[in-house]
Parts: structure tokens; sequence; C-alpha cells
């Protein structure tokens, strides 16, 4: 028998719609818990409640639990794991394993849309296709895949593009990496390797800023007085910023504060293309790393990582720019 663990974190796919006001929260117990899947027939569930959260109250302290969860029972002979989570941070979630478990056994994260109790709950049918995925033998060396309404994205790039509608997740630029239809699980495509880095903590202050046009340095002027660890900015296009931000920018950097970069735009990478005032490669000479093809939020996971890892100055500039 093929033993998969199941974590349930909470989210919208563990919660109810009040009838009355239509809101939507946590229930008192987890309506997956005792739902009724069809399971293939030489896997074993073994499902544990870890957390019953909304994911917007996730964090890395979180994450980092789930990570060592994962750890405990590759040791104990589990040979895959299936994560139930709510979907506004999900990605995160998913880039975190990702990047510090990376392919020691498959890791398949979904979620819902709808809650348990609402017209066309998507949850249950993403819960038994999870672990359709997490049970066959194309999901192993695939990295932590993230799998809902019939698509399979990896961690490592998809994210949220919709407020509401089941077809949330979406992978800019590259699309799903493999599709669930009625009778079997295709994979079509393989990633890259990429560095992966373990950690035994998560501690830091990393914001996110975003650019925007007419942007002046204040921001950046502030947060240089603060006792942050890093900062990750979502540049203009390819990886530009307006002409006022850089003094303090600057200033930041040399106070060994380090500054990543990606693009605000939704698909294509940052890189150090346009040689002006305020233009990517002027940012690149300054000493601001360009960490291509990941969204902000997943960047700031990557450096929250590399700040606690015991990295040389070479691997932690190898590990943020892969």
């Amino acid at each position: 028998m093929k033993k998969i663990l199941v974590l349930h974190t909470g989210g919208t796919i563990a919660m109810k719609e009040d009838a009355l006001t239509g809101g939507v929260s946590p229930d008192v117990a987890n309506p997956l818990m005792d739902a009724t899947i069809n399971v293939p027939e030489d896997v074993e569930l073994i499902v544990e409640d870890i957390f019953n959260l909304p994911s917007p109250h996730i964090t890395p302290t979180h994450m980092l639990k789930i990570k060592e969860r994962i750890q405990a029972a590759k040791l104990a002979g589990i040979d895959s794991v299936v994560i139930t989570h709510g979907t506004d941070t999900l990605e995160e979630t998913a880039f975190f394993l990702d990047t510090t478990i990376g392919n020691h056994l498959p890791i398949v994260i979904t979620g819902a849309m709808r809650s348990s109790n609402e017209l066309g709950s998507d949850g249950l049918y993403n819960f038994e296709s999870a672990i359709r995925v997490a049970a066959c033998p194309e999901a192993i060396h695939q990295g932590v895949l993230v799998v809902m309404n019939d698509e399979i994205h990896s961690a490592r790039y998809v994210t949220k593009t919709h407020t509401t509608n089941v077809a949330t997740f979406r992978t800019p630029t590259l699309g799903p990496i493999g599709l669930v239809s009625k009778n079997r699980i295709l994979f079509m495509q393989r990633l890259v390797e990429t560095p992966h880095w373990d950690v035994s903590k998560v501690d830091g202050l990393i914001p996110i800023v975003k650019a925007y046009a007419g942007m002046h340095g204040e921001l950046f002027e502030g947060l240089v007085q603060t006792d942050i660890d890093g900062l990750v900015i979502e540049a203009l296009g390819a990886g530009n910023l307006p002409p006022e931000t850089l003094p303090p920018l600057q200033k930041m950097l040399a106070k060994q504060i380090p500054v990543v970069l990606v693009s605000r735009c939704f698909n294509g990478i940052a890189e150090p293309v346009y040689d002006y005032q305020g233009g990517g490669s002027e940012l690149q000479k300054m000493g601001v790393i360009f960490c291509n093809s990941i969204n902000s939020q997943k960047a700031r996971i990557k450096l929250l990582i590399a700040k606690n890892s015991q990295l040389t100055s070479e691997e932690f500039h190898y590990f943020m720019e892969h």
C-alpha cells in the first residue's frame, strides 16, 4: 500500500457559508475529515488536522512546521503528502516547501474557491484530484505541485490570478505542467533543477514595495532607518525604477541590506536591459539582485530562506538569481 499523509491546514476548503449573512468562516469541525472521496485501491490515507486557519493567518512559522512534519513523515516511510490550504497564501507555502524540501517525495497542495456548503463547491473534487496526483508515479521528482481545477502547476511559478473564480491558479508564461483527466494523470512539462536550501528558522523582516510612475524616495528613505533584513521591489517593466528612488537604495545597499528586484508585470522576467538612470543595468551595477521568473511574494520567501541559511556571498547570489 502507498501511504499518503494528508495535512489539513484550513482555508475556504474547510469553511462553511452562513445561510443568513452569506459570510464564509471556519467551521467548528473540518468538513473534510468526514468527507467521502474515491481513493485509489492501493492508497492508505493518514489524515491530520495540523491547523485550521484562514490562509491570511498563515506565517512562515506555520510553513516551517509543515516542512518539519513532512520531513518526519518521510523518515517514517510516508510515500507522498497532500496538503489542503487556503488559496490566498497557498502559493507562498507551496514555494517555501518546494525551495526547502525539493524533490524528496511528491508533495501536492490544493484548496477551494467555494466553501463546503456552497453551490458548485470545488473542494472535494480538488482534494480527490490532489490524492490521485500524489499517488501516481509520474509525480516523483516533479517538485511541489499545486493541483486545482483539473490542472497541475509547479509551485515555483504558479500564482493566484482571480479573487473568486475556480480557475484562479495560473502559471504566467509557461502554463500548467500537467492535467488531471477522468482516467489519467498527464504530465507534459518537466522543470529545470533549481537550488534548494533547508532551514530550521524563518527569522527576518522583509517588506515588499511596488514601484509606480512618479515614485519618490521617501518610502525607501524611511525603510533605511528601520531594522529590515532585506527588501523586495516590484519594479517597472523589465526591471527599472524612477531615478528619485536611487539615493536611498544606495544607502540601503551600503548598509549590506539585500535588495531584490522582480517585475510587476504578470508575464516575462526581470533582467538588466536598460542603461539609463534608474534602468536595470544601473541597478545591477549598484548591487541590486535580479530575481527573475518569480513574483514578489515568492522572492520574499526565497530571500527569507537565504537569510536563514549559512550561505557564502557567492552561494547567496546564485541562490537568489536561479
